[in-house]
């Protein structure tokens, strides 16, 4: 069975790639998927395509409305939700993303550092699993699809 992965979360790392990558080096066989994680584009879509606005918010509401169809999408057809909340920034759309995850009972895996835990409690209530980084992620993935420990 092939898994389908969905990587939710902050996007000013790459740590996308080094989990992809990690998995790789495993002979994991599994699909990822995500968000746009082009900031600039994914700012900018809604009016890119549906055409300018003077209004931030309508501005903004444009290109959440279009990143919201692939977001959703995408959730609905993974076979698991990882959702990483970063350090910079306040990750708003990480807790949405958590949140529909754990509203359509996907399973679901939070990355966060320990000075996290108080904050994102009842998001961590809602997970089957809490990592600190993205080499446990490795290791969960392999152990729900392999059966298999390091």
């Amino acid at each position: 069975m092939s898994w389908t992965i969905y990587l939710a979360g902050e996007i000013h790392s790459d740590w996308r790639s080094e989990l992809k990558m990690a998995a790789k080096d495993k002979m994991l066989e599994l699909k990822f998927t995500g968000p746009v994680t082009d900031h600039p584009a994914s700012d900018n879509c809604g009016v890119h395509i549906l055409g300018d606005e003077d209004d931030p918010f309508w501005k903004d509401r444009k290109g959440a409305g279009l990143n919201a169809i692939r977001t959703r999408t995408l959730i609905e057809k993974a076979d698991v939700v990882v959702v990483k909340f970063g350090d910079k920034y306040r990750q708003w759309n990480a807790a949405f993303d958590a949140g529909y995850a754990s509203a359509l009972g996907k399973p679901l895996v939070i990355i966060h550092p320990e000075e996290f835990d108080h904050a994102l409690k009842e998001v961590d209530e809602a997970a089957n699993a809490v990592a600190r980084d993205h080499h446990q992620v490795v290791q969960i993935l392999e152990y729900i699809t392999e059966g298999k420990l390091d």
